[in-house]
């Protein structure tokens, strides 16, 4: 699909429902004139009319439509369309898209025209030849955030005091989900506190010092043992080579991961994997 692409939702087929898997991209999608039921993470939300619905790569979704026939928009983007004010300013560092948040709103019918027209304009700009073409379309997902954010409640957006149970939690949750791995081609889309911290929209200081009180280990820690026992399970379970278990655990080069490998366990990744399975 390229950085980005925007559409009818009526001008493609949409299955009544789609199964509750993680995706690549990021979504906003305006659903119109239809009712059923969005899953997502441990959420389920009943839709009836319209909504607007946030996705974020990390968060696996499902939907199972009960009635009607889906009418609105979506527009898709990549990690690699999201340029550094994007970032800092609209994606990234939303509640709209953030682990945690409430990524389903429910606009009026007078919301609903004002971000139709707005998904109308970006559908024109895909087709046009204007050089600056890409900003404009970053300008107008810039636009559908901020009406989004508008209308949403603002206590899912605003919570003093967030304790450090609540961000350590948040953490544990999004670490968890990146695995298992299933395929030799994904790789890990978060690697290190810095990304992490990025994601939950807070310092990797302060996502440190947290984890530190109400776990006792740094962020650093928890990564790298979930990455371990990753480690593990692919060495014992799959038919992968040493360097695809490396590339998809975010390891460029073999001798990395065979490093990182040896420090967390005492042993080589081929000595382990030789080992009898009792002595794991």
């Amino acid at each position: 699909m390229g950085q980005f692409t925007a559409y009818r939702i009526e001008d493609v087929p949409t299955p009544s429902s789609f199964p509750h898997v993680r995706r690549d991209f990021y979504k906003i999608k305006l659903l119109c004139n239809v009712q059923g039921i969005l899953s997502y993470a441990d959420q389920r939300v009943e839709v009836q009319d319209s909504a607007l619905i946030f996705v974020n790569p990390l968060i696996p979704y499902s939907w199972e439509r009960t009635n009607g026939s889906e009418t609105g928009f979506v527009c898709l983007f990549t990690e690699e369309f999201i340029t550094q004010q994007l970032r800092t300013t609209s994606v990234a560092g939303s509640p709209l898209f953030r682990v945690g948040g409430t990524p389903v709103l429910f606009p009026a019918p007078e919301v609903v025209g004002r971000l139709s027209s707005l998904f109308e304009q970006m559908l024109v700009e895909l087709q046009s030849s204007y050089a600056n073409r890409d900003e404009l379309l970053r300008s107008y997902v810039q636009i559908i955030l901020h009406e989004s954010l508008k209308i949403a409640p603002a206590a899912h957006f605003y919570q003093p005091g967030t304790s450090a149970a609540r961000l350590g939690s948040l953490f544990l949750e999004l670490l968890d989900r990146q695995f298992p791995i299933a395929s030799p081609h994904h790789k890990l889309p978060l690697k290190n506190a810095n990304e992490f911290a990025r994601q939950l929209a807070v310092h990797t200081n302060h996502l440190n010092k947290a984890l530190r009180e109400i776990t006792g280990k740094t962020t650093t820690e928890h990564i790298a043992e979930k990455m371990t026992d990753e480690a593990k399970a692919l060495l014992r379970n799959s038919d992968w080579s040493i360097a695809e278990i490396g590339f998809c655990l975010g390891f460029e080069h073999a001798s990395n991961f065979n490093s990182f490998f040896k420090k967390q366990t005492g042993l080589p990744p081929n000595h382990y994997r030789r080992q009898p399975v009792a002595l794991s």
